[in-house]
């Protein structure tokens, strides 16, 4: 794969926090496993989603469907969506699992904007610089609150091949700047919280300490 040079077109201020705050999930119980789930508010989720779909297209206008890039492309795009998805669920379990499939989701996208600078590289067309007037078009785009492939749909069906490609790698800058900051905070959180097996052994000592028979003699029973 050629050297993926990252072209610091977009860096949106927001932040994605692991998961969703414990008020998105009344029903789960104050325990040792946190409040998981909610990956569709993260930032990175819905940005992630119109990549893969906007690869999905790209690969079907324009590659060969019988061609191994068509299939590695949309591969790479689906992983760096479904990877956020199940990440964020298995957090309340295992915060281990969670920044794995994370990091996976990031190298995947990283995989993506390769092949994007690749066919642009490949078939003589320039990368958008990122004060160009089209990125940063894109780069507002992108900051709509509520975003999803619908705004993206005219441009990413009917434009020519250099265009979507440009505007793929636009998004996929947004998207790995987001994932970026959210493996740092998931690092902070693992270093500051623990893991489940931490939760457990501290909730289940606090139980014995509070317990009356803690000590495993009953008050009752002949000494």
């Amino acid at each position: 794969m050629a050297d993926r040079k990252r072209n610091a077109t977009d860096r949106p201020k927001a932040t994605d926090a692991p998961h969703p705050s414990p008020a998105a999930h009344p029903s789960q119980e104050a325990g040792f496993i946190p409040p998981h789930g909610g990956y569709e508010n993260l930032l990175s989720y819905p940005k992630s989603q119109i990549i893969y779909d906007a690869t999905v297209k790209f690969c079907d206008r324009f590659i060969d469907r019988k061609s191994r890039t068509h299939d590695q492309m949309v591969q790479a795009a689906r992983s760096g969506n479904k990877n956020l998805g199940e990440g964020s669920q298995v957090s309340g379990t295992s915060k281990e699992s969670e920044l794995k499939l994370v990091n996976v989701a990031r190298g995947s996208l990283e995989e993506l904007l390769g092949d994007y600078q690749d066919s642009l590289r490949q078939r003589g067309h320039p990368l958008w610089d990122k004060n160009s007037k089209e990125a940063l078009y894109v780069r507002k785009l992108g900051k709509k609150p509520e975003l999803s492939y619908e705004d993206f749909r005219t441009f990413i069906e009917t434009r020519p091949p250099e265009v979507v490609a440009n505007i793929l790698v636009c998004l996929i800058h947004q998207a790995n700047y987001l994932l970026d900051q959210q493996l740092r905070r998931l690092e902070q959180d693992f270093l500051r919280e623990g893991g489940l097996r931490g939760r457990m052994v501290g909730r289940r000592s606090g139980c014995c300490r509070d317990h009356p028979h803690a000590g495993g003699v009953h008050p009752s029973w002949p000494r």
